[in-house]
């Protein structure tokens, strides 16, 4: 089922060379954060016309396959397993004080994983397994500083992994994913669509609420099966339109964006993601308070708040008329228990 590796891996921060995922210590994938970092800096870099054509381009080689979709809606793949595992890395990446896109990156790396490759149904674990490894995975390629791998399984699961275990995986994902890590998301589309908006060059305090609130709803899009019907930039563009209090009108003035982007954007499919934002992520959560203001405050940026505001997704008064995944309650974040593991197992069932 697994793919063995001699040694353990190392840090992938920079490179996906095959070649440099081999050393000696098996539970020290961790990097002190740089010197020049600030919690202050901008989310994403500025782009060009260039940059984001080349990001359009390039979005169906980090998609899951065309059928995935489908699969979920007929259960071929477990949607409660799919469910539990993607309200886990929300709640431990909110409890990391990870960025909104690296939770967004774990579940794209585990879609994708499963659209390609069968797990066994095994008592929940390989699930369990895959989220961790997943989680670990987009953390090395996004955060300064990750966790032990022992440190990441927290929240009480059901099975705890030996980190040797658990690299064995990554490797069995990123084999599974050509190792094509540095996905096409929609938040690299974020900085681009919020600076064509009129309001943030009349308001520039409100570029970073807009930038806020996209992100929460392109976070909370990932509890909505429904979204895997539509590419990263399509998201993109229907978050912003919706975290500005724009309605899906405002595509049909072409100067919104330059010519060679505007026409590579589905004004339909805007249309239709923009919708069921408004009907699954605004309209049907009581903690949403979008609907009548352009713009919400923030929230205080504490974990819990990133937690609940990326529950949204899963409120249970959805319409009848679309098909989405209910998930498990989720409780408040809590300090994980220190646990004991057993270097006798690579798999150590928790106890109660």
């Amino acid at each position: 089922m697994f793919h063995s590796a001699d040694n353990s891996a190392t840090s992938l921060y920079c490179d996906e060379d095959a070649g440099d995922v081999f050393s000696s210590d098996a539970d020290t994938w961790i990097s002190d954060p740089p010197a020049s970092s600030s919690s202050s800096s901008v989310f994403f870099p500025p782009s060009d016309e260039t940059t984001i054509s080349g990001l359009i381009d390039k979005e169906p080689h980090h998609m899951p396959r065309p059928d995935y979709l489908r699969r979920c809606r007929d259960r071929s793949i477990d949607p409660t397993a799919r469910q539990d595992s993607i309200t886990w890395i929300l709640k431990v990446n909110a409890h990391c004080q990870f960025r909104p896109v690296t939770a967004f990156l774990s579940v794209n790396y585990f879609d994708r994983f499963l659209s390609s490759h069968s797990l066994p149904q095994a008592n929940g674990w390989p699930f369990q397994l895959l989220s961790v490894a997943c989680l670990s995975l987009a953390a090395k390629m996004e955060e300064p500083y990750v966790p032990l791998l022992l440190d990441l399984q927290v929240f009480e699961p059901s099975f705890v992994f030996e980190p040797g275990t658990i690299l064995r995986m990554e490797v069995l994902v990123m084999a599974i994913l050509d190792w094509r890590l540095r996905s096409v998301t929609p938040f690299d589309y974020l900085d681009y669509f919020i600076s064509k908006l009129a309001c943030s060059g009349s308001k520039p305090d409100l570029f970073g609420r807009v930038l806020y609130t996209s992100s929460d709803l392109i976070l909370s899009t990932t509890r909505v099966i429904d979204f895997l019907d539509f590419p990263p930039s399509i998201i993109a563009a229907a978050a912003v339109l919706s975290a500005a209090g724009e309605s899906v009108d405002f595509l049909e003035c072409a100067d919104w964006l330059p010519e060679s982007i505007y026409e590579r954007v589905n004004k339909e499919m805007v249309r239709s993601c923009h919708q069921l934002m408004e009907e699954y992520l605004i309209d049907t959560c009581p903690s949403a308070e979008m609907k009548d203001r352009r713009v919400p405050p923030l929230p205080p940026p504490s974990p819990i708040g990133v937690l609940d505001a990326a529950a949204c997704g899963s409120c249970d008064t959805r319409s009848e008329s679309r098909t989405a995944v209910s998930g498990s309650g989720t409780s408040e974040a809590e300090p994980p228990n220190k646990r004991l593991r057993s270097s006798a197992s690579d798999v150590q069932q928790d106890q109660p």
